[in-house]
C-alpha cells in the first residue's frame, strides 16, 4: 500500500509503498476512500521539517536544554547519533480519514466488515485505528463531507470548553478550515459569531455562511470593533483558531473580552501574557486538547475502555458522532470548503505549496484496488542457507538507534524487518538495505532460510515469540527482559530443554570495553569481590507501558536485569538469594526507586541502587567493583579509573557493549560455539528480577 509520510531531517514529504497494516486486538482495519489535508496542522509539521538544524532548535527551546544536559551526560556523539536518529524517523501525516471496515480485531463488537466509517487515519490507503477513534458514517453522509468529521470535532471541542450560551458574542480568531467549521458550529448554537482573518478568500466564505466576517488588513480595529458592536461589553468568548506565533494576538483577544470573559486556544500561537490584560477583567484561558476527553488517554484509545456517559459525556468519539449528526441533519456544510481533490499519487500538488491562499480544504482520493502486500521487497538480495540469515521483529527507537546500526558495522544478512503498522519497518528496510518489510513476523519465523530472529518490541510480547521461534527451532536474541513473570519463564525453560538452539538475551554491559577490562583483570578465581552499582534513571511517568506488570513489567524487572547480569558477570557467580528496599512506606510492584542486595553463590557481594529521583546531570551509571586490594569505577561508560599501587584512568567515547555484543553474537552463531551468556546465568538473573519484587513484598531475603 501507499503512505505519505514527512522526513523531519530533511523536510522531504514522500509517498512510500509499505505493507498493509495487521489487524490488532480492539483495532479496526480500514481501507481509504477518502482523507481530508488539514493544511494548518500539517503546514506547521512539513516547515519544520524544512527548517535547517538552527531553526528546529530555535523553535523548541527546551529541547535544546535536554541535548546539553545529555552531552554533558553522555558525551557529544551519542548525543549527536541520538539527534540524528530522532530527526531520521519519518511522520505519517494526516488524521481525517475515510473508509470501509475490511477487517475487525478481538473484542471489537461495534463494527463489521463493509461498514463505512471515519477515523483519525492517516493518508494511508490502509489504517489500522484503535475501535474507540472509529465512527460509523450515516447513510445520507458523502464520504467527502464525512471527511471533516475529525478536523469539526476539534473546533467542537473548543465550543464545549468555552460553553456559549444562546445570544453571546462569539469571536473566532482565524477562519481556516477549523476556524470556519468553528463559526458555522456556534451559529447554529445560536450565538452572535465574529469572526477575523487576513485572507480575503477565507472571509468571503464565512460571510457567505452567515458569519460577521472581517479583514482588519482593510484597516479595522479589531478591539473597537468588538467593543462597538457590543455596546462597550465586549466579546462573551474568544475561540483562537488562528496559527501564528506573535503575542499580539493572545493581548489582542484579552481586549475584546468582557469582564470574566473565556479565551479557549485552539489553533497555536504566541503565549507571552500580559497579567493585566487578564487580571483586572478576570478572565479565563483555557488550552483545547484536540478532539476531546481521551486523547491521549492510552486506556481509553488503546485500550478501548470508555469514560462513563454519566460522567464524561463528551469523548473524543462521542464528539465525531455529534459532528457527522450535524452533517446528517445539514445544520453543517462543509462541502463548500472543498477547494481542491486530487489523487494520493498527486500528493505533491498540496504539499509543495500548503501556503496557497486559494487552497482551504483538500480532498484525497484513493484507488479502489490497492495493494495488499504485508511484504514488500526494497532490495533484491541473494542469501545462502546457513550463513547467518536475520530477521527482526521490531522497528522502533531502540531498533533504529541501536540494534541495526551495530549490525550494519558487521555486515548481518538481514533479510526481514518487521513491525505491525509496515511504516517503521520500511523506513529502517530502506535506511539500511534490509532486503524485505513485512507487517507479519509470521513471514520471518516461518521462513526457513532465517536462521536467527532477533526480538526487539515490547517486553510483553518477548515470551510468545520466543516460544513460537523455539517451536520453528530459531536461534534467538531477544532484548531485555527475556520475559515478564515466573510462569512465562518456566514454560520457556521446558521449551528450551527440548530443542538445541540458543538464546540470548541482551546484557549488552558484560561486553562493554571497560566490563571486560575489568573481568580480565579480576581474573576466574572464586574470589568472592564487591560491587557497587549506582543508576540513575531518570524519571519515566507511572502511566507509561514500562512501568505496567502486565505490559512492561516494571523498571525493576524490565531494566534492573541488566545489572543483575552485569554483578553476576564480574563476580562470575549466580545469585544465591536476594533482598530488596523500596523507597516510601506504601510499595508498589513497579517501584523505580530502590535498593538491591545480592549474594552470590561464591561468597561475592553486590548492592544495585536505582533511582529515578535523581538529577539528569549526574552520570547515568556508575560501576564500582573492589578485588584484593584494587578498586574498579567506571563512570557512565565513558571513563575507567583503576584504584591500585598506581593509579589509571582510561578515558573513551560512551559505549555500553553492544557493538561487542553483536559482533560476539555473529561469530558464535556461525561458528557453531557455545552460548555467548549461559543459559542457567539467563535463568538466574531473570529469577532474581523476579524475587526482588517478593523479597520487597515479602520483607526478607528471597532464595534463588
Amino acid at each position: 500500500m501507499k503512505q505519505i509520510v514527512q522526513y523531519l531531517g530533511n523536510g522531504k514529504t514522500l509517498l512510500e509503498e509499505v505493507p498493509i497494516p495487521k489487524i490488532k486486538s480492539g483495532h479496526v482495519l480500514i481501507k481509504t476512500t477518502r482523507s481530508l489535508v488539514s493544511l494548518g496542522t500539517e503546514r506547521m509539521l512539513v516547515d519544520f521539517g524544512k527548517a535547517n538544524l538552527v531553526s528546529k532548535a530555535m523553535q523548541q527551546p527546551e529541547k535544546v536544554k535536554q541535548v546539553i544536559k545529555k552531552i554533558k551526560s553522555d558525551g557529544l556523539m551519542p548525543t549527536l547519533n541520538s539527534i540524528r536518529n530522532t530527526l531520521g524517523q519519518p511522520m505519517p501525516l494526516g488524521y481525517c480519514n475515510v473508509g470501509i471496515v475490511q477487517e475487525v480485531g478481538e473484542g471489537v463488537l461495534e463494527f463489521n466488515i463493509g461498514d463505512r466509517v471515519i477515523s483519525n487515519g492517516h493518508h494511508a490507503e490502509f489504517v489500522c485505528i484503535p475501535q474507540n477513534l472509529v465512527t460509523k458514517i450515516p447513510h445520507n453522509v458523502s464520504d467527502d463531507s464525512a471527511a471533516f468529521t475529525v478536523i469539526g470535532s476539534i473546533g467542537l471541542q473548543g465550543i464545549r470548553l468555552l460553553n456559549p450560551t444562546f445570544g453571546e458574542t462569539i469571536v473566532v480568531i482565524g477562519l481556516g478550515l477549523i476556524g470556519l467549521v468553528t463559526a458555522e458550529l456556534l451559529i447554529a448554537n445560536g450565538c452572535n459569531v465574529i469572526g477575523f482573518d487576513y485572507d480575503s478568500k477565507k472571509v468571503d466564505l464565512a460571510i457567505k455562511k452567515g458569519i460577521l466576517a472581517i479583514n482588519p488588513s482593510d484597516g479595522t480595529n479589531q478591539v473597537d470593533f468588538i467593543k462597538n458592536y457590543t455596546n462597550g461589553i465586549g466579546a462573551d468568548g474568544i475561540i483562537i483558531t488562528a496559527s501564528n506565533k506573535s503575542n499580539e494576538i493572545i493581548s489582542q483577544s484579552a481586549k475584546m473580552c468582557r469582564k470574566r470573559g473565556r479565551i479557549i486556544l485552539v489553533g497555536v500561537i504566541g503565549l507571552d501574557i500580559s497579567r493585566a490584560d487578564f487580571y483586572e477583567k478576570e478572565i479565563t484561558f483555557q488550552v483545547s486538547c484536540s478532539y476531546g476527553p481521551g486523547r491521549y488517554d492510552d486506556n481509553y484509545e488503546k485500550k478501548g475502555q470508555d469514560y462513563p456517559i454519566g460522567f464524561v459525556r463528551w469523548t473524543e468519539k462521542r464528539n465525531f458522532e455529534t459532528i457527522l449528526n450535524s452533517l446528517s441533519n445539514k445544520s453543517l456544510d462543509v462541502e463548500s470548503l472543498i477547494t481542491d481533490k486530487i489523487s494520493l499519487e498527486d500528493y505533491n500538488k498540496v504539499y509543495n505549496d500548503m501556503s496557497n491562499p486559494n487552497t482551504i480544504a483538500c480532498i484525497i482520493e484513493y484507488s479502489d484496488n490497492p495493494s495488499t502486500k504485508n511484504v514488500v521487497t526494497y532490495n533484491e538480495i541473494e542469501f545462502k542457507k546457513n550463513t547467518g540469515i536475520v530477521g527482526i521483529i521490531g522497528a522502533g527507537g531502540f531498533t533504529s538507534s541501536t540494534v541495526l546500526p551495530n549490525l550494519k558495522k558487521k555486515n548481518y544478512q538481514i533479510k526481514y524487518i518487521a513491525s505491525l503498522g509496515g511504516l517503521n519497518s520500511t523506513i529502517q528496510a530502506k535506511r539500511y538495505g534490509i532486503s524485505n518489510s513485512t507487517s507479519d513476523y509470521k513471514v520471518i519465523i516461518n521462513d526457513k532460510n532465517v536462521d536467527l530472529v532477533f526480538i526487539t518490541t515490547r517486553h510483553d510480547s518477548h515470551y510468545s515469540l520466543i516460544n513460537e521461534c523455539l517451536e520453528k527451532d530459531k536461534n534467538i536474541f531477544v532484548e531485555k527482559p527475556l520475559c515478564i513473570n515466573i510462569n512465562e519463564l518456566k514454560n520457556i525453560q521446558k521449551l528450551y530443554s527440548k530443542k538445541n538452539v540458543k538464546i540470548t538475551v541482551g546484557f549488552n554491559r558484560r561486553f562493554a570495553p571497560f566490563s571486560k577490562k575489568i573481568k580480565s583483570s579480576i581474573g576466574n578465581t572464586n574470589v568472592p569481590i564487591n560491587v557497587i552499582i549506582t543508576v540513575n534513571a531518570g524519571f519515566i511517568p507511572s502511566d507509561h507501558w514500562v512501568q505496567d506488570m502486565k505490559s512492561g513489567g516494571g523498571r525493576i524487572i524490565g531494566e534492573g536485569c541488566h545489572f543483575i547480569d552485569l554483578a553476576s558477570y564480574f563476580t562470575g557467580s549466580n545469585v544465591k538469594k536476594v533482598c530488596m528496599n523500596s523507597m516510601g512506606i506504601n510499595h508498589k510492584d513497579n517501584t523505580d526507586n530502590v535498593s538491591i542486595l545480592l549474594n552470590f553463590h561464591n561468597g561475592s557481594n553486590a548492592t544495585i541502587n536505582y533511582f529515578s529521583n535523581g538529577s539528569k546531570s549526574y552520570s547515568k551509571e556508575r560501576i564500582e567493583v573492589y578485588s584484593q586490594e584494587r578498586t574498579f569505577v567506571v563512570d557512565n561508560w565513558r571513563s575507567l579509573t583503576i584504584y591500585s599501587n598506581s593509579n589509571k584512568k582510561i578515558k573513551s567515547n560512551q559505549d555500553k557493549g553492544h557493538y561487542n555484543q553483536f559482533k560476539e553474537l555473529l561469530q558464535n552463531h556461525l561458528n557453531g560455539e557455545k552460548p555467548l551468556i549461559p543459559f542457567d546465568s539467563i535463568i538466574n538473573t531473570t529469577k532474581t528480577s523476579f524475587a526482588c519484587i517478593e523479597s520487597m513484598n515479602k520483607g526478607k531475603w528471597i532464595d534463588i
